[in-house]
């Protein structure tokens, strides 16, 4: 399993990031997908999944402002994130799972991540 997330940068309150991982060694088409973030010295936050049905969930501070897809033809794993808030800034990961703990199945594969900063 390789995951590779990119799109992060430094944005103002309000603004907009779109970030992307891509996936590979395993079939991505069948699997949920989650994104995860995190800060220094504070355990992942579970941020949003999307089953391979299409279905999307969302935790409390993500919803309404991002927006999880996917494209299975190019086993891409996506996030829009609207209205960005000095709080959404961290790691954000991606990994196969429908919340932390079935994504630290796959810690191992973690990429770097990409790191989002909201300034204020």
């Amino acid at each position: 399993v390789e995951l590779v997330e990119s799109g992060g940068g430094l944005v103002q309150s309000g603004g907009s990031l779109r970030l992307s991982c891509e996936a590979s060694g395993f079939q991505f088409s069948t699997a949920a997908m989650s994104w995860a973030r995190q800060v220094p010295g504070k355990e992942p936050e579970w941020v949003s999944c999307i089953y391979n049905d299409g279905r999307t969930f969302y935790s409390d501070s993500a919803m309404g402002r991002f927006t999880v897809s996917r494209d299975n033809a190019k086993n891409t794993l996506y996030l829009e994130m609207k209205n960005l808030k000095p709080e959404d800034t961290a790691v954000y990961y991606c990994a196969p799972g429908v919340n932390v703990a079935t994504m630290r199945i796959f810690a191992s594969s973690w990429g770097q991540g990409t790191q989002v900063t909201v300034s204020s």
